[in-house]
């Protein structure tokens, strides 16, 4: 596991990784793509731990991926079960273990700066820092998808969840869309990634 670990990350990161790793209750599973989640930390009912990351993001996604979900390890091993999940304990666990990785032999010097800003507060996701999330995203393979930010007024688009919207206004950092199927206003970060769909194709899906 530690090879195909080694694969996903920059090779600078591989040594300061296997030592966060080398504990014999710690597991780690790389999983396929799941829309929901990135990865995932959780204690297993043998009293081993397990954390899972999406085998589709870019290396340095992965890397973040990793220690944040080595850093749930760690603040439960410190602090016990009653913290919350990215309560203080888990913030000041995530900043100590990441310091390490924010230096240019790992992260492109772009990333740098934006890296250093997001990990003074660290939230539960790092798609939540809209800037951060977009600086990351350039290193993922070209795909057709648009942002949130990128639809306009009006238009319909299909959601990641299999569910056609169409394009409001935006609400100071969200954007408002309408669900069709049930008329139910919803709030979209501005990086949401949907498919755009034009009048025509969608006609021709309802009538089809």
């Amino acid at each position: 596991m530690q090879e195909a670990i080694n694969s996903q990350i920059p090779e600078a990161a591989i040594a300061e990784i296997t030592q966060l790793l080398s504990h014999d209750e710690l597991v780690v599973k790389i999983k396929r793509k799941r829309k929901t989640k990135h990865g995932d930390y959780r204690l297993l009912p043998d009293g081993k731990h397990q954390i899972t990351v999406n085998e589709s993001l870019n290396k340095y996604r992965f890397l973040i991926t990793l220690v944040h979900e080595i850093a749930h390890f760690e603040a439960f091993k410190k602090f016990g079960r009653k913290i919350k999940p990215h309560g203080k304990e888990w913030k000041s666990t995530f900043q100590r273990l990441m310091l390490p990785f924010i230096n240019p032999e790992i992260f492109p010097n772009d990333v740098l700066p934006l890296l250093a800003k997001h990990f003074r507060n660290p939230k539960a996701s790092s798609n939540s820092d809209e800037k951060l999330y977009l600086a990351l995203k350039q290193f993922d393979p070209p795909s057709e998808k648009s942002f949130i930010f990128e639809v306009r007024e009006g238009e319909t688009f299909l959601a990641q969840n299999n569910k056609k919207y169409k394009m409001g206004k935006k609400r100071v950092k969200r954007f408002e869309c309408l669900e069709l199927e049930n008329n139910r206003l919803w709030l979209f970060n501005p990086n949401a990634e949907v498919d755009v769909i034009g009048d025509a194709q969608l006609s021709s899906k309802k009538v089809g």
